[in-house]
């Protein structure tokens, strides 16, 4: 990420020579340089007091690139200079609200308070950004004895994953699942309101694109499932290698069409399509590579899923509840044979699946299992008057004793509320039923992001 790191002070200061520069322009350093050691590049601003100081640091920041802007209050900064600039711009805006002294107790030295007041600042600008329509993120905290540089990035990625929502290409092979009607979303709606383009799968690209599959890029893409694997019975070789080709057909065409996201209907897949297999495992590989998928043609879900990735990269999966553990207040997460490997514990196991559908072909696929940790549920859905979007913390759990289950995607989600009353919920806000998971995020971080696309957040 790249961002925009903006000081703000007051003329006043400088005008009636009030000596704080000394501390303060050394500490924002000190911030710029700990964001750097985090794999985030800074764009650096002098302190901007008046409105064509903000005017133009903005104006920098956006023309060398930043995907975002962090404000730090270095005083108080009267919101008048600040706010409108701010409310302007496309970036999105994280408030980074720090001080370097850690212990203001009676003990300390008052002097300190020179360097330490932008806090009413902080709230003066929020009071003006909310007036005005500005999606913002705050982040408080002492630098560096607490988190707050760590929540200020993960607001940073949420901000790179909602930009990426706009302008996004999602390809679609074959059609919505006849009869679904939740997640059914028209491309014209899609693309005003995300700018999400829906790119179709033609039969003849997809059969030109398996043509020019390499017999050596089969064998190395089967060398390279095997690597990380055991295999099944049933197991079939040619299955795998038939597999393959089609899994790098479909590769091709995502790096042809540029694509940030894709869907299939496995009802769809024929050789008329261009596909002899369903692509499962080349589903569950873009999303290790950071593409969006979301499966029976489900357009909406697989943009949200690629953009997620954008900003959280390795760390979403398409994702369906499938069925309730009453006994242990779980619910079983799983799909045909789509999750991202990124997220797997431990081995796959692959097999050939036995494809009942339509003309296809027995594919094999690479099942997993979802690592234990803590995630967010996520789910965007259309309401009677907008999309919103639906979250919940959860903690995904290693499976207490034997895991009967090889050979099929799973895991098991635990809400922070029981899980009838989380079904209950889920179901009477409208979500639909395919979902994206996102691991060692906080539900404030995609909150924001639902914020920045104008999406009101259901939290549970």
């Amino acid at each position: 990420m790249k961002i925009g790191f903006l000081p703000l002070y007051i003329a006043l200061y400088d005008e009636s020579g009030f000596p704080a520069r000394h501390r303060l322009e050394p500490f924002y350093e000190t911030l710029a340089q700990a964001f750097e050691a985090r794999g985030i590049e800074v764009v650096r601003s002098p302190f901007c007091r008046l409105q064509e100081e903000f005017r133009a640091a903005v104006s920098r920041f956006e023309r060398e690139g930043a995907d975002a802007i962090v404000t730090w209050h270095a005083a108080y900064s009267p919101s008048l200079e600040s706010a409108e600039v701010l409310a302007g711009t496309a970036l999105p805006l994280v408030i980074l609200d720090t001080t370097e002294t850690f212990d203001f107790s009676p003990a300390q030295d008052p002097a300190e308070i020179n360097y330490c007041h932008g806090i009413h600042g902080v709230m003066d600008l929020g009071n003006l950004l909310n007036r005005l329509g500005k999606p913002f993120a705050i982040a408080a905290g002492h630098f560096p004895t607490s988190d707050v540089l760590d929540r200020t990035a993960e607001f940073l990625r949420a901000g790179v994953a909602a930009r990426a929502l706009s302008g996004m290409k999602v390809g679609l092979i074959g059609r919505s699942f006849p009869g679904m009607g939740d997640f059914l979303i028209g491309d014209e709606e899609l693309r005003t309101r995300f700018g999400v383009t829906v790119v179709r799968a033609e039969g003849a690209l997809l059969r030109a694109l398996k043509d020019e599959v390499s017999e050596d890029d089969v064998s190395a893409e089967v060398s390279r499932d095997l690597q990380d694997s055991i295999k099944l019975i049933p197991y079939q070789e040619a299955s795998h290698l038939l597999t393959a080709r089609n899994g790098l057909a479909v590769r091709k065409w995502l790096e042809k069409e540029n694509l940030g996201a894709f869907t299939a209907s496995f009802l769809d897949i024929t050789p008329a399509l261009g596909l002899d297999v369903m692509p499962f495992m080349e589903a569950c590989r873009a999303m290790e590579r950071g593409i969006g998928y979301a499966g029976e043609g489900d357009v909406m879900t697989a943009a949200l899923t690629g953009a997620l990735l954008k900003g959280f990269p390795g760390k979403a999966s398409f994702v369906e509840i499938f069925c309730p553990d009453w006994k242990h207040d779980t619910l079983f997460l799983s799909h045909m044979g789509e999750m991202n490997y990124a997220l797997a514990d431990g081995e796959k196991e692959l097999k050939t699946m036995n494809f009942i559908y339509g003309e296809a072909s027995d594919p094999v696929v690479g099942y997993a299992r979802y690592r234990a940790g803590n995630a967010v549920f996520v789910n965007l859905y259309r309401s009677r008057e907008d999309f919103r979007l639906f979250l919940a913390p959860v903690t995904m759990e290693s499976p207490a004793g034997e895991d009967r289950f090889a050979g099929n995607m799973r895991g098991w989600m635990k809400p922070e509320i029981p899980v009838a009353e989380f079904l209950e919920e889920l179901t009477a806000a409208g979500a639909t039923h395919h979902s994206v998971l996102v691991y060692d995020v906080s539900w404030e971080a995609i909150a924001y992001f639902g914020r920045l696309l104008g999406l009101e957040v259901d939290l549970i």
